[in-house]
């Protein structure tokens, strides 16, 4: 009954209007009253912060913050795959046939995931790390490669939450929600980084929307609220970190992997 009760009110709060009113708030004036409560609720290491806290005029500035220079340093071993986020690693493993097996007990095709992209055969047989990032954590999105933009595809969708009740009791909702998604080339093959969007979520931003290509650990994008992050390697290219595995936390920067040698220029 409990869970029957949640999924009601979260299916009446994942309508848009909701979240572009709560995204309007949290760019106004008004909104800055909470910073301080909003920080002392999740815990949110100010230290780390680019600014000072009275320095942020809006709750999304705030949240949207950027670290001070030093505080994510870059896993420096060629061939490696880095976090683009901090975030807990709620899923990793082979793509099975075009299918991401056993999310929070659901299964996802990449046709639904990439909207039916044609870049979807690269992926097929490829490697898929789901990164949740909770109110707490640092919410810029950096690229997990050097590399150039192949392609970048906006995807309307719903608001639902990404967290673990939203995961494991709404339909398929990485694949229902907004997403934003940027196919990078890069050495060893190419990359798909899905962001996707969640309840009071108003926009997922790319930082300079002009960009072609990216340096490793470069600032690529941000969420305007806690999100997910579903990160796809190219069939055959990519090998994960020993030892690494769901449940994990991750920091931007950190290596997830190293792609495979005879990958190499494909």
């Amino acid at each position: 009954m409990a869970a029957t009760w949640m999924k009601w009110m979260t299916e009446l709060s994942s309508r848009k209007w909701l979240s572009r009113l709560m995204g309007k708030f949290s760019h106004s004036g008004l909104s800055r009253a909470m910073i301080p409560f909003f920080a002392k609720s999740y815990g949110i290491p100010l230290h780390e912060a680019e600014k000072e806290l009275r320095e942020y005029r809006t709750l999304n500035e705030f949240f949207t913050r950027k670290l001070k220079p030093g505080m994510r340093p870059l896993h420096a071993e060629p061939g490696t795959m880095i976090s683009p986020v901090d975030a807990l690693i709620t899923f990793m493993g082979e793509v099975q046939t075009g299918t991401i097996l056993n999310v929070k007990g659901q299964d996802y095709t990449l046709e639904e995931l990439l909207s039916r992209s044609p870049r979807v055969e690269t992926y097929k047989h490829g490697y898929a790390l789901v990164l949740y990032l909770s109110p707490t954590d640092y919410h810029r999105i950096h690229a997990p490669v050097s590399g150039k933009k192949l392609e970048s595809e906006h995807v309307k969708g719903r608001v639902y939450p990404v967290n673990d009740f939203g995961m494991r009791h709404m339909k398929k909702v990485l694949c229902r929600n907004e997403r934003l998604i940027t196919y990078i080339s890069h050495t060893h093959g190419e990359i798909a980084l899905v962001k996707v969007g969640a309840m009071n979520v108003s926009s997922i931003q790319y930082t300079d929307p002009s960009a072609k290509s990216w340096e490793q650990g470069d600032d690529l994008a941000y969420f305007e609220f806690g999100s997910t992050v579903v990160l796809l390697t190219q069939n055959g290219t990519f090998t994960p970190l020993p030892g690494l595995e769901p449940g994990q936390k991750v920091r931007m920067g950190e290596a997830l992997g190293h792609f495979n040698p005879a990958a190499a220029g494909k």
